[in-house]
């Protein structure tokens, strides 16, 4: 029987050369067992040796041998099949890895740069402001200024006999030469040759006819398509030629090799190296500092990040390089999904998913062919995409949805106390000494972050935008500072990620989007502002206008401009802003906004109708390799909402404990207060359930030490990783052991330790909650790796750490045969007298996934029913019914259990906390069975509506998933 393209439940896994294509095979059944439907794999393509997430492809078209070969790829493909499941790729078109020695399209183009098949691959400006850089590519890679590195002898060139082919080495870093460019290594020094082999010597004639054939090759400038392809021809031509020649003539090789270590000059001795710098500057390339790219380089790139290039993935050509395989593994029927990775760094992204669609259509249908033809089947097709505030989903998008970090910060915030933003807005300022405006904080993030690391970028635009500029005389008199400054402007108060403006294509949000940012930067200049509605004419109007040249001007700007947005706000507000700002930490996350503090059930309810309705099949996340903080850190932080007073008197004790741990540096103690406030909600965040043993407890100081310092780099106050203060970063590493230190007395922990463990245990709550509405509300959820059970993990590198299977395929053996063997409610009060096992967590995950499973077409594209509460606990209750096909499955969630529950150590179950609240129902059954409990509930007599207690629901579990008695039976 075919699979069912739309995933019931998908689980990630990230694959490194420590979890393999067979480590997966040994996973398939208990993830099938889970309830699992379709494994979601980071990416598997060839990358850079030794990654750690596969986001640094270096080849698209094969498979990354540290994590397997065809055939322990086909073992992964046959295992899911067996079990009735499939998998999802998460796909990275927009960048590849670049730099080291193993990316062949980035070394054809370094070697022939404009003449490479390769020249219109990447996302590289061939004629930027810098005449220097004309013609030639950035290639920041060195470790130092280049001119240092050149004379100390750390640019080496070497000669591949094998090849036939000469390039320079820098550690890792391989930087081919023009071949145009060998005869001024082969014919230094000729007469020596001439003198071994002697004048007659045939081979010599040779040799000196092939350096007049390299010299002869098209120069790289040269466009008429018959000298291109001459050049690329008639090189690999020479080199094979010269390789044999020294093959055939060792003396021509030794001759070669002696020129070669000539021109490596010796350390120490400046002038011995002028020869090598000639060469080096006859490439298509210039080799920097990398400090260089933040100024001038002229590729896009990933962020900032100088080893990951842009690619230009608007051209057919390089759609159809990149999707080869993977076009070829849906037409094998190996792969049923796709996530595609940063879909807000392509060019056109709504041509990109169009071109996907109509591929993964095209291949679908090819394997439909030989069944006896017919309609393809659908493909299952996300995009990674950041939605902020009222933002949405473009609709013309052919995807199923996002990925769900839109979900996991709806969901994050049914768990936060809106009653409680005034208090920890006061707590927060006073323990720092200055009231945070986040808005103001971010867009001083967003012009640091132009300024220090995508200024080549910003340049690059204002380039363009003065060339409109001066192309009409009406507005030539704008400067191209002005042009730059106006662009920064405009970019620091864009309200979202990116609009989606293309020629002849402006929606009403990037209207919307547009007309704030230029009504935003106005009341920001002092000066002229006329500027910006020079800027806002030619994104709304002139890409629409009737003359093509106007047209395309305007549009490649605009479509140019929005992939410089997107990073900017990325780096500004997930990469800076969330390091700065601390009142609440667990509002930080990937598609959040601390401006948002908490929300509505009726809020949340609108959401998920609305992605019903819209969007059924997106994709449910609460945790992934990139989130801030795993989704029970965040249950956690969230109870401090409920707890203010006394975490403001907690607060301040801790930090007067924590005086005598501080430094001085540049003249203020060490760490500042607001990273120690962040200091205090990480540490309450992942401390263990169960207290730690000296092993555990050094595992967590470590951890605990690496993201503090990666926090405070990150937030590019005290240090940076540009900029590395090692004494603000030295009395972090101090004052991070001091206070946890367990040696002696220590009245940190002393105080600390309580109040942790009360936070944790109303986060375990929570916890079990946001799992079950994840599991229930209308999409797709996604299960990131670990986290069927409690997982407490801080950002990445922390979230990547190796899973234990054994113990969770044991919990859910346990589990499913104490259910086979026991009854139900009384499991389920066993899995709440001992939550910190994590069982809990494993039995909602398991039973809600099997309830999918049971009723597909409930869950799959089922009616979503908001549910009211009543009663004295109301607002402590969310409900929802999902319908379909005359089917009801009711979810009840709860929340705000430290007011539920108070100081008492009481469970959040039963009579005495539900007391007379709950629930309305959607239809009059005379029973509902509780899948938790295997319970049977029936509604109460008296009302207009019925309507469940949660006294009799929650008598013994803190959520319930309840459907009709003989359906359930």
């Amino acid at each position: 029987m075919a699979r069912n393209p739309i995933p019931r439940a998908t689980y990630r896994l990230q694959f490194n050369r420590q979890f393999t294509f067979d480590d997966a095979v040994a996973l398939v059944p208990y993830l099938q067992e889970l309830g699992v439907s379709h494994c979601y794999a980071s990416p598997y393509l060839k990358a850079r040796s030794g990654s750690p997430h596969g986001y640094d492809i270096v080849d698209h078209n094969a498979l990354n041998p540290e994590i397997g070969d065809d055939r322990s790829f086909g073992r992964f493909v046959t295992a899911l099949a067996r079990h009735g499941m499939g998998h999802i790729l998460d796909f990275v078109p927009n960048h590849m890895g670049v730099g080291g020695d193993d990316n062949a399209w980035w070394l054809d183009l370094l070697e022939n740069g404009q003449a490479s098949s390769y020249a219109d691959f990447f996302d590289i400006d061939w004629h930027p402001h810098e005449k220097a850089l004309r013609g030639k590519v950035l290639v920041p890679f060195l470790g130092g200024y280049y001119g240092d590195l050149l004379e100390n002898g750390e640019l080496h060139l070497a000669f591949d006999a094998q090849r036939g082919e000469f390039s320079v080495w820098y550690l890792q870093h391989r930087f081919p030469l023009d071949p145009r460019t060998y005869p001024g290594i082969l014919e230094y020094g000729l007469e020596r040759l001439t003198e071994r082999l002697g004048a007659d010597q045939p081979r010599l004639a040779e040799y000196q006819s092939l350096s007049t054939a390299f010299s002869h090759l098209p120069a790289r400038r040269e466009r008429a398509a018959a000298k291109l392809e001459e050049r690329r021809r008639d090189k690999e031509v020479h080199k094979r030629h010269l390789a044999e020649l020294c093959t055939a003539e060792p003396r021509i090789g030794a001759f070669i090799e002696e020129n070669v270590a000539s021109l490596n000059g010796e350390p120490g001795e400046a002038a011995t190296f002028d020869r090598l710098h000639e060469v080096l500057e006859g490439q298509a390339y210039r080799l920097a500092y990398w400090r260089v790219a933040a100024d001038e380089i002229n590729y896009r790139r990933f962020f900032d990040i100088n080893d990951l290039a842009g690619l230009r993935m608007e051209r057919p050509e390089v759609f159809a390089a990149t999707h080869r395989l993977v076009l070829q593994l849906v037409a094998e029927g190996k792969l049923d999904g796709l996530r595609i990775d940063h879909a807000d760094g392509l060019y056109d992204p709504a041509g990109y998913f169009t071109r996907l669609r109509m591929e993964i259509h095209a291949a679908l249908a090819e394997r439909a062919e030989p069944a006896g033809g017919g309609t393809a089947p659908d493909f299952y097709l996300v995009a990674e995409k950041i939605l902020i505030g009222p933002e949405r989903l473009v609709d013309g998008w052919p995807v199923q949805g996002t990925t769900g970090y839109d979900f996991a910060n709806a969901v994050n915030d049914l768990f936060v106390n809106p009653a409680a933003q005034r208090d920890l807005d006061r707590i927060y300022a006073r323990f720092i000494g200055q009231r945070g405006d986040f808005a103001e904080m971010l867009f001083q993030c967003k012009q640091l972050v132009m300024e220090a690391q995508l200024s080549s970028e910003l340049t690059m635009l204002a380039d363009m935008l003065d060339g409109i500029a001066q192309s009409d005389r009406h507005t030539r008199d704008f400067t191209r500072n002005g042009c730059r400054g106006a662009v920064a402007m405009l970019v620091a108060c864009f309200p979202v990620y990116r609009s989606y403006i293309a020629a002849n294509r402006v929606s009403e949000d990037d209207r919307r989007y547009v007309e704030a940012a230029v009504a935003q930067a106005k009341k920001r200049s002092p000066g002229d502002v006329s500027i910006f509605d020079f800027i806002r004419r030619i994104l709304l109007e002139d890409t629409g206008a009737p003359e093509a040249s106007r047209r395309r001007r305007a549009a490649r700007f605009a479509l140019k401009l929005q992939q410089y947005t997107a990073p900017v706000m990325a780096k500004a507000q997930e990469d800076t802003a969330f390091y700065r700002y601390h009142r609440l930490v667990s509002l930080n996350e990937v598609g959040g906004d601390p401006r948002r503090f908490g929300t509505t059930p009726a809020a949340f309810h609108r959401a998920n109708q609305e992605r019903a309705q819209k969007w059924p099949y997106a994709m449910l996340t609460t945790s992934t390799h990139d989130t801030k903080r795993s989704e029970d850190v965040r249950a956690r932080i969230d109870v401090l909402s409920e707890l203010t007073d006394e975490w403001r008197k907690r607060v301040g004790r801790w930090a007067r404990f924590a005086r005598r741990h501080k430094r001085m540096v540049d003249g203020i103690p060490a760490p500042s207060r607001n990273d120690e406030y962040l200091f205090y909600q990480t540490l309450l965040g992942v401390w263990p359930l169960e207290s730690p043993g000296e092993r555990a407890f050094d595992d967590l100081r470590e951890r605990v030490l690496r993201y503090m310092l990666k926090a405070v780099k990150e937030a590019k106050t005290h240090t940076s990783w540009l900029n590395p203060n090692l004494a603000y970063e030295e009395a972090l590493d101090y004052f991070v052991m001091a206070m946890l230190d367990r040696t002696g007395r220590n009245p940190f922990l002393a105080d600390f330790l309580p109040f942790q463990a009360r936070v944790a245990r109303f986060g375990l709550w929570n916890g079990l909650s946001q799992q079950l509405l994840k599991l229930t509300a209308p999409g797709v959820p996604d299960i990131y790796q670990g986290t069927e059970v409690w997982d407490f993990s801080l950002v990445d590198p922390d979230n990547r750490r190796p899973v234990d299977y054994r113990r969770r395929r044991d919990l859910l053996h346990r589990l499913r045969a104490a259910a086979r063997g026991r009854d139900g409610a009384r499991l389920a009060q066993d899995l709440m007298e001992h939550p910190e096992d994590g069982r809990a967590k494993l039995f909602v995950t398991w039973r809600a996934l099997e309830a999918r499973h049971r009723f597909p077409e409930v869950f799959a594209g089922g009616a979503y029913l908001p549910l009211a509460a009543d009663g004295a606990q109301a607002d402590h209750a969310v409900a929802f019914a999902r319908q379909a096909n005359g089917r009801t499955v009711i979810t009840i969630a709860t929340r705000w259990f430290a007011t539920l529950l108070g100081d008492e150590k009481r469970l959040p179950v039963g009579e005495a906390v539900w007391t007379d609240t709950g629930i309305e129902l959607p239809d009059p059954a005379a029973a509902w069975e509780n899948l938790f409990t295997g319970e049977t509930v029936r509604p109460d007599a008296a009302g207009d509506k019925p309507r469940l207690s949660l006294a009799r629901t929650l008598a013994c579990f803190p959520v319930a998933l309840l459907v009709p008695a003989e359906v359930g039976s």
